[in-house]
């Protein structure tokens, strides 16, 4: 399988979690199968990737093979379709996880899903962002909820 294929694979697997976690009712069952289905298999490949790279048994396309301890390491292993594709999908499991967890705060200090998606979608496009931006919002909140407990 090219590394174009598992690509587009993990973006298209990636997609649909997100989809379901921003139009799926959030029932227990549905959001089992996003965690599972979704992020579950995203690390399941990300790490099958880098065991490969690290072990030799995978080729990662190109000069890959770069240490995580410097930038030149880094920029190293990003030169590759592999290393590349390594990298994206460590992005999308992240980014679908931290959008679970932004959807059950959201749901569970009563914000409405108009509200949320906004949040959702910035962390699909631009994780760290969405997150801040979550972060930054949901204090009042949580702060008035536990004070009332």
């Amino acid at each position: 399988m090219s590394w174009d294929t598992i690509f587009l694979l993990a973006n298209y697997w990636a997609f649909a979690g997100w989809i379901a976690l921003a139009f799926l009712p959030r029932t227990p069952k549905i959001l089992a199968v996003i965690l599972y289905a979704g992020v579950f298999l995203l690390c399941l490949a990300y790490t099958v990737m880098i065991v490969g790279f690290l072990t030799g048994s995978i080729d990662a396309g190109g000069p890959g093979g770069g240490d995580f301890t410097t930038l030149a390491g880094v920029m190293k292993l990003f030169d590759s379709p592999g290393g590349a594709t390594l990298g994206w999908t460590h992005y999308l499991a992240f980014d679908l996880f931290t959008g679970m967890w932004i959807a059950r705060d959201a749901d569970q200090k009563g914000f409405s899903r108009v509200v949320q998606f906004p949040f959702l979608f910035l962390t699909l496009m631009v994780g760290p962002v969405g997150l801040l931006a979550w972060l930054i919002v949901r204090e009042r909140r949580a702060r008035a909820q536990a004070k009332a407990k």
